[in-house]
């Protein structure tokens, strides 16, 4: 997707690299990565088999949005838009039963 100038919006990241972002970001904050491992019962050997799962990715996504606070300091540490996230969540994660999309 190429910038508009006359649209005044930049193209919307893809959701792999939104993703790469978050993942990124969590490495980079201890804390929260300590967090995501233990929610999520993985074992920090354990990412390199997941990296590629879209299953891991939406979980990973999801754990962000979970918590605004959380959601707004990674938008903040990447410049990047809350809903370039839940664009990225959407990509990967399957309909639920009341979205309509069945």
């Amino acid at each position: 997707m190429r910038f508009d100038p006359l649209n005044n919006k930049a193209p919307a990241a893809a959701p792999e690299e939104t993703a790469g972002a978050i993942l990124s970001w969590l490495a980079d904050e201890p804390d929260m990565f300590s967090r995501f491992l233990a929610l999520s019962g993985l074992q920090p050997g354990q990412l390199r088999s997941v990296i590629d799962d879209p299953g891991f990715l939406g979980g990973m996504i999801d754990f962000l949005m979970s918590h605004e606070p959380t959601l707004m300091a990674f938008c903040e540490a990447t410049n990047t838009r809350p809903e370039t996230v839940a664009a990225a969540s959407h990509y990967y994660s399957k309909p639920a039963l009341d979205s309509g999309d069945y």
